[in-house]
């Protein structure tokens, strides 16, 4: 009644590769290359990616201080008032 538990089924004209788990290291190069590429990858987006951030920022503290400007009182005009 079918194949047994442990016996995969044969399928052709398939081919898989795979290393054992006795000769792969974990995080080669993790430090010496992998801490170094990221570095050097922020360096090289970080002035394309900030400088609009920063843009934003001043336009909505620019717009805050504007709009609170804009909403108060003129104590010029009421300096006859009893």
């Amino acid at each position: 009644m079918g194949v047994k538990f442990g016996n995969l089924a044969r399928i052709r004209h398939v081919v898989t590769y795979s290393l054992s788990p006795f000769e792969q290291r974990a995080f080669p190069n993790y430090l010496s290359k992998g801490v170094l590429n990221m570095w050097r990858r922020f360096s090289e987006q970080v002035f394309r990616v900030v400088p609009p951030f920063i843009v934003a920022y001043l336009v909505c503290a620019w717009v805050k201080e504007e709009g609170e400007r804009a909403l108060r009182k003129n104590p010029a005009d009421y300096e006859n008032d009893e």
